[in-house]
């Protein structure tokens, strides 16, 4: 059986992840196109903010998947450790918002078992965000250390089925709580969740297939 190369598999996650950055940029700015309301702001803002922190989170994980360690005081490392818990924090405070709301009976006419597992699943995946971007940055000083490497493919492996979550609540509408989306938004958000689901996979199996010390890899 021929083994896995695992350059060809970091060449194919870095490319998705790198356009999942230049679509998070574009979903930004469809953001402030679509609507007028001072929600598009808050989701513009989020999309930008993710894009940031997708690019210096790619950026690390590059030099993982080279085995390059980067010490704590590099400026990629400190940039995604000072910025992705405001990603987190801005998405915790959209889903609170949407909780409140809920709860003071804002949507009386939307199905509460559909509600409540949109408010699980979207805060299953913010948690899981913030688990995957402090676990890259604490392995990229060791970038072959066995705990933190599970810990990340574990995180990934999690995040992939979650981000499939959302990606079909973002273009199936919940009756009573959203309105009938667009074509145009159905398309910006579909592609941009499979597109995270396709780079985060891509990511994982990138980092199973790396050469480490003993010669363990999974296939």
């Amino acid at each position: 059986m021929n083994r896995p190369d695992p350059a060809r598999w970091r060449a194919a996650a870095l490319a998705a992840l790198w356009m999942q950055v230049a679509a998070l940029l574009g979903t930004a700015a469809f953001a402030l196109w679509r609507s007028a309301d001072v929600s598009r702001y808050f989701n513009a803002s989020e999309a930008l903010l993710a894009a940031l922190v997708m690019a210096w989170w790619t950026t690390l994980l590059g030099r993982v998947l080279t085995a390059r360690p980067t010490p704590a005081t590099d400026g990629v490392s400190r940039a995604l450790t000072l910025t992705f818990p405001w990603l987190t924090s801005l998405r915790g405070a959209l889903w609170g918002l949407t909780l409140f709301g809920i709860l003071g009976g804002a949507t009386p006419e939307a199905n509460p078992v559909a509600l409540t597992a949109l408010l699980t699943l979207w805060g299953a995946a913010i948690l899981a965000s913030n688990a995957t971007y402090g676990t890259l940055a604490r392995l990229s000083s060791e970038p072959l250390a066995a705990a933190p490497r599970r810990r990340l493919m574990d995180w990934l492996n999690l995040s992939a089925a979650l981000s499939l979550g959302m990606a079909v609540l973002n273009v199936v509408p919940i009756p009573g709580f959203s309105s009938a989306p667009t074509l145009s938004t159905q398309l910006v958000y579909g592609l941009g969740g499979l597109l995270d689901v396709t780079a985060t996979l891509l990511a994982l199996r990138a980092l199973q297939v790396q050469p480490t010390p003993g010669g363990e890899e999974s296939r």
